[in-house]
């Protein structure tokens, strides 16, 4: 027994000799190694390891990138990969992603090292995109397929749910944006013979019976690949859809960072009524811009039926509508109806089934005072030149009134949340290139500390004053539609050539992504074109990550309903994507504020090297600027001190937590897989895996920038 400890201890210290690790630094009995928590991303500048390297950055998890293309990049070699650290091996990084099986010059020692890297410190590979061959234990693809992938819908094998991709109901479709435009490309093959290879995403081969791997897992040699046979890019639904399992599976389940999948919708103008598209004018009476002669106004105003509508449909959705309400606007309803208002007394009855937001007493223009003798508006200015804001006290009395307002009809606000109406008060450009400086005085006033802004004029979080904005996305269901003709029309006016009957919007900015060839049919456009493309368009916010909020009007929950087709086409087909543990994450609008607050802090210490974290068996160590909160993901059953770390979703924990003293100690369940030794490399091996280069792949076009949505798959 004797013999055989000292003939592993041999063979350990010539392995640390070859990797540069000072001699003596590993035991048999009881070293175990420190694992980084940091990713290494080797780019050839494709878009499928830029695609691994943006989910990265989004989920907040710290990694290196080595782009091969560039002059000057490290060497990567033993010295660059691990080291010790207070006498302990250090593997520098938790993870390794090529853009390929092997992206070296045939024999490269960098290949080499990286291998030996693997195998000794049991680092899990990711093949971001490579072909299906033996060396990545997969057949050639010549009695399998090679080609297009557009449009085609994978499945998660069974290995896949009880594996990485667990969170996944089973179908995974693959976009088809354009039929002029190549989007995706894959090779579809099946087990190398005797290759240990399992399959976690496969797709049937076109014109034979079988099925081909899409994403599998190899194991050889000591060491784990996740091999991926089709190209993507990070906006592709493919992509977005399989992306949390390639980070799970890369990171064992253990990472800083975290992912959920977000949606919120603000019904702004709540109580009010809404101004009407009108489509000989092409514009809207009521509306500053409207000025042509011989326009009747005419509004959208919802009713109690549709305020019951409106609970009924969360009730069966499970989801929650935040009201952005302006109590004046159920002031003058009573007052030119004998003291009624039916909507407000119903909304009222039903108002714990809400969340409730301050969007102003009257919904005026807060930001400076508008010239509207001219097309487009002007500020208003003094003789001498200078812009005339609307003032503090009218700002402090629109913000107060209405949360007196809602005080005596006993709604419940969280006064930090306000949304101006127009997000107005903020800069808006061209016209007013500055905020309001009466507006942070208000809010600070008010006790404002979160205000929602556009994500399509200002898609960061900003401070306007002591409060931080919200961007919102705008949903493409307009404010001054409730009925589906009329939003059609407005969609043709909008996107549209001049030569028929459009505003010409495309033609003066070629980059629009909505542009049509042609109007659509009043009668059928909204159902069979604008509703399932704008639904594409607020899934993909859900799916990448994104907690920022959608908003609508009241207008479109009134007359046609035309905001339920999309919100039902968004939560229906999410439904149908994903397991019932990783549910849509519906915050309210402060809560959204604190995690985009908190994602640039974490962020920011990130890039300035302030965060460090690793991994010693089953101890997870992160070190943070004091004050700052961590963010991670762990197994279930990972605690934190005496408690419980994060909350459950995907299969997992994650979540933000603030350490004392800079310090957090999280311990993973006894369960989870982890290093106890540094193990011992083969060279030969290690020199096997470097022997040949993978060869080159195809990148379609569509893959390479991305392609607009379309209505369809």
């Amino acid at each position: 027994m004797k013999r055989s400890i000292r003939t592993a201890l041999s063979a350990i210290g010539a392995l640390i000799v070859s990797l540069g690790l000072p001699a003596g630094t590993a035991h048999a009995d009881d070293v175990a190694p420190r694992i980084d928590l940091r990713v290494l991303v080797v780019s050839d500048g494709g878009p499928a390891t830029q695609a691994i390297a943006a989910e990265l950055q989004s989920d907040g998890t710290p990694f290196t990138e080595v782009d091969l293309t560039q002059s000057g990049r490290p060497t990567i070699d033993a010295a660059f990969l691990s080291d010790t650290v207070d006498g302990r091996p250090r593997a520098r990084f938790q993870a390794v992603v090529l853009p390929n099986d092997n992206p070296f010059a045939s024999g490269s020692a960098e290949m080499t090292a990286l291998a030996t890297y693997e195998q000794t410190y049991s680092i899990p590979q990711v093949d971001a995109y490579t072909y299906a061959r033996p060396e990545a234990g997969l057949s050639y693809p010549t009695s399998g397929y090679s080609g297009s992938l557009d449009g085609v819908t994978a499945s998660v094998t069974a290995a896949g749910k009880s594996g990485p991709f667990g969170y996944l109901d089973g179908n995974v479709p693959f976009e088809d944006n354009s039929t002029s435009v190549a989007e995706s490309y894959g090779y579809l093959s099946t087990p190398a013979a005797g290759a240990d290879f399992t399959t976690y995403v496969d797709a049937p081969i076109p014109g034979g019976s079988g099925r081909g791997s899409l994403v599998g897992e190899y194991k050889h040699d000591g060491r784990r690949e996740l091999v991926v046979t089709f190209v993507y890019n990070q906006y592709q639904e493919q992509f977005r859809l399989l992306s949390r399992g390639i980070v799970e599976w890369m990171t064992g389940g253990v990472h800083l960072g975290a992912s959920r999948n977000y949606f919120a919708v603000h019904v702004d103008d709540v109580f009010l009524s809404d101004d009407r598209w009108n489509s000989q004018l092409n514009c809207t009476p009521g509306d500053i811009d409207c000025t042509t002669s011989g326009g009747t106004e005419s509004t959208v105003r919802m009713t109690a039926d549709d305020a019951d509508y409106a609970v009924a449909w969360e009730q069966r959705q499970n989801f929650t509508l935040d009201l952005a309400f302006n109590g004046g606007g159920s002031v003058d309803e009573r007052e030119d109806n004998d003291g009624t208002d039916q909507l407000a007394d119903k909304l009222i009855a039903d108002k714990n089934q809400f969340r409730w937001i301050n969007h102003t007493y009257t919904h005026p223009f807060l930001g400076c005072v508008q010239n509207t003798t001219v097309v487009p508006w002007v500020c208003q200015t003094t003789a001498s030149g200078a812009t005339q804001w609307v003032s503090q006290s009218d700002i402090n009395g629109e913000i107060a009134n209405n949360k007196a307002w809602a005080q005596t009809n006993g709604l419940t606000l969280d006064s930090s949340e306000l949304v101006t109406g127009e997000h107005s008060g903020l800069k808006v450009l061209p016209q007013q290139t500055v905020d309001n400086p009466n507006l942070a005085p208000a809010l600070a006033a008010n006790g404002v500390t979160w205000l929602a802004s556009d994500n399509s004029r200002e898609s960061t979080q900003r401070s306007a004053g002591s409060a931080l904005t919200v961007p919102r996305y705008p949903m493409n269901v307009y404010y001054n539609a409730g009925r589906q003709a009329d939003e059609v029309d407005e969609y043709n006016w909008i996107y549209t050539s001049r030569a028929q009957g459009g505003s010409g919007l495309c033609e003066d900015n070629p980059a629009t992504t909505t542009c049509l060839s042609a109007p659509l049919s009043t009668s059928t456009g909204y159902s069979d074109y604008i509703v399932p493309l704008e639904t594409r368009i607020d899934l993909g916010h859900v799916l990448s990550n994104d907690p920022r909020p959608h908003y609508i009007h009241q207008s479109n929950l009134a007359e046609d309903r035309i905001a339920y087709p999309v919100l039902d086409g968004v939560l229906d087909g999410y439904a149908a994507l994903f397991a019932d543990d990783t549910p849509v994450v519906n915050l309210r609008m402060k809560d959204i504020g604190v995690e985009l607050q908190r994602r640039a802090a974490w962020q920011s210490a990130v890039a300035a090297g302030q965060v460090t974290a690793y991994r010693i068996g089953d101890t997870v160590t992160v070190q943070a600027p004091s004050g700052l909160a961590v963010t991670a993901t762990a197994p279930s059953g990972t605690t934190q001190g005496t408690g419980s770390f994060g909350s459950a979703y995907a299969g997992a924990v994650s979540g933000w937590t603030t350490p004392s003293a800079g310090t957090l100690t999280l311990a993973l369940p006894s369960s989870t897989a982890s290093v106890t030794a540094v193990q011992p490399a083969s060279t030969a091996a290690a020199k096997a895996a470097a022997r040949k280069t993978a060869p080159r792949t195809r990148v379609p076009a569509g893959t390479t920038r991305k392609v607009a949505y379309s209505p369809h798959r």
